[in-house]
């Protein structure tokens, strides 16, 4: 693929595609400023390493990769927790799904190890089929469809919890 279909397509799949980039990094990190960085870094990196795309109908997994890529080096070099702010509180309180128990699901999707919860965020909130998530984490099927097997199975317990404590 020649330099300006690349831009082109390029272009077209991260204007498309926004705010499933955005989420799937504000879903490593917790925190808008950070994730809108990862983003344009991912975008940068994804720019200069154009070339490393061959198929251009595995945009999507390529890409995602370099943004859970960019995330993990992130967190590798904060290495620190990332709190919820009250401005982003305030953000989700205006939704109007059950706020509580949506806060619920993210502490026990924080509870869990990194390898399930970023199975269970790319299924379930990026829509991803298996295979795309193997692709993008660089990990055989048969370990995603394992680990994504054991968080729900954790992610579960978890929840049970707190319903029975709260």
């Amino acid at each position: 693929m020649d330099r300006k279909d690349f831009q082109q397509l390029f272009t077209d799949f991260v204007l498309e595609h926004k705010e499933n980039i955005y989420r799937l990094a504000y879903s490593y990190v917790r925190h808008q400023q950070n994730a809108l960085d990862i983003v344009q870094d991912a975008i940068q990196k994804a720019w200069l390493k154009q070339n490393t795309l061959a198929n251009p109908e595995s945009i999507k997994s390529w890409f995602y990769r370099i943004v859970v890529n960019t995330s993990l080096d992130f967190l590798r070099r904060e290495k620190k927790i990332q709190w919820v702010s009250d401005e982003e509180i305030g953000m989700t309180a205006t939704r109007t799904y059950d706020l509580a128990r949506e806060l619920d699901l993210e502490r026990a999707l924080e509870a869990l190890p990194q390898p399930l919860s970023e199975i269970i965020v790319l299924r379930f909130f990026e829509d991803l089929k298996l295979e795309e998530i193997a692709a993008i984490l660089d990990l055989p099927l048969s370990t995603v469809k394992s680990r994504l097997y054991k968080g729900l199975k954790v992610l579960r317990n978890l929840m049970d919890e707190g319903v029975k404590n709260g």
